[in-house]
């Protein structure tokens, strides 16, 4: 269990605990994923979607088995993905005395994650950053259940991977 954190250029940090449970395949490091953890959080503080405090998220590397089984018990689907969210509802009894605001988890099966970036002929460092930016929208609310959602988050993680340095993950073949 690492934790990294970093002081964005403003009055607030963000700390990542990275939990990796699976050593057998490329995770990028702990500073790689609080560094596109952080462009999430400071995009949207910039852009006045989000307060200016102290934030905390998990991110756990899973094998297949285990995000299948997640995604079993929290989406009825037998199957494994590529990122899980779960968001952290804070008890109103803490919310006065909490220091940071413990936005949840993101679990990500690395294995799929390398597998579809093979698919869709994107470096896996691209893919890693497109889930995870994914992965903390959804800690944030956003979601794509209908059109219009899918519109602004697809267009929120286009301009976040953008100021990333990655191409637009929606592209057919970004590398062509």
């Amino acid at each position: 269990m690492n934790s990294t954190s970093a002081e964005p250029p403003s009055k607030y940090t963000c700390a990542v605990d990275v939990q990796c449970m699976y050593a057998d395949v490329s995770v990028p490091g702990d500073q790689t994923l609080g560094k596109w953890v952080r462009a999430v959080i400071s995009f949207l503080v910039e852009y006045k979607q989000l307060e200016q405090t102290d934030y905390e998220v998990a991110i756990r590397v899973v094998d297949k088995v285990d995000s299948q089984q997640l995604n079993n018990q929290y989406r009825q689907k037998n199957a494994p993905t590529n990122v899980l969210s779960f968001p952290f509802d804070t008890p109103e009894i803490f919310k006065q005395c909490q220091q940071l605001d413990i936005l949840g988890d993101i679990v990500v099966c690395a294995l799929i994650v390398e597998a579809e970036a093979q698919q869709q002929n994107k470096s896996i460092e691209q893919h890693w950053a497109h889930m995870i930016v994914h992965g903390v929208l959804h800690l944030l609310n956003y979601d794509h259940t209908n059109h219009d959602d899918a519109s602004l988050m697809e267009a929120l993680e286009v301009r976040i991977l953008s100021q990333l340095g990655y191409p637009n993950p929606y592209m057919e073949h970004p590398y062509e």
